[in-house]
């Protein structure tokens, strides 16, 4: 059986303005950089067997940090990007709300649906889980890449905030 260790990247400016980062690349900022060096230390006697992470530089940099303490690479794999949010990137809540209506009814503009990202990480998880049949793999993806996965594994879950870590028997 695969131990899935399901983290999200550290913080980025973005966060911190509430804007929708989506596929933008983001770097982590100093808070960040220092949440992914807790992540580190909170995993550094886990057993892992391998460290999968996004393409973008926030979850890259946050894996990465983990990776080095374990001697592992990480495998990117772009997959396990942030939902593509279209025009919505780059802007907040307010904006949204503001310039898309439409939003406030639950429509969710010109990005991809809920339901493309939900296939396209379990798809990712099951890669995983078949390269590494036994042991714990952490995943450092994003928000909603996560609660995807989360809901298809039935884990309950409240906000995911930066670095949170999830485990999930797969």
């Amino acid at each position: 059986m695969t131990e899935l260790l399901l983290a999200r990247h550290g913080e980025t400016d973005w966060n911190l303005g509430r804007r929708v980062q989506g596929h933008t690349d983001i770097p982590l900022n100093a808070a960040g950089l220092a949440q992914a060096t807790a992540l580190a230390d909170l995993l550094a006697h886990e057993p892992l067997t391998g460290v999968f992470s996004s393409d973008l530089s926030r979850a890259l940099t946050t894996a990465t940090a983990v990776a080095e303490r374990h001697g592992l690479e990480v495998t990117v794999d772009a997959r396990l990007r942030e939902k593509n949010f279209g025009t919505w990137e780059g802007l907040t809540d307010v904006e949204i709300a503001e310039r898309f209506p439409a939003a406030q009814r639950g429509q969710w503009g010109d990005g991809e649906t809920t339901e493309e990202v939900a296939v396209r990480v379990m798809g990712v998880l099951d890669s995983i889980r078949e390269l590494h049949p036994q042991g714990s793999v952490l995943v450092v993806s994003h928000g909603g890449p996560l609660r995807a996965a989360l809901a298809a594994l039935a884990i309950e879950h409240g906000p995911i905030g930066n670095c949170a870590v999830f485990r999930a028997s797969y």
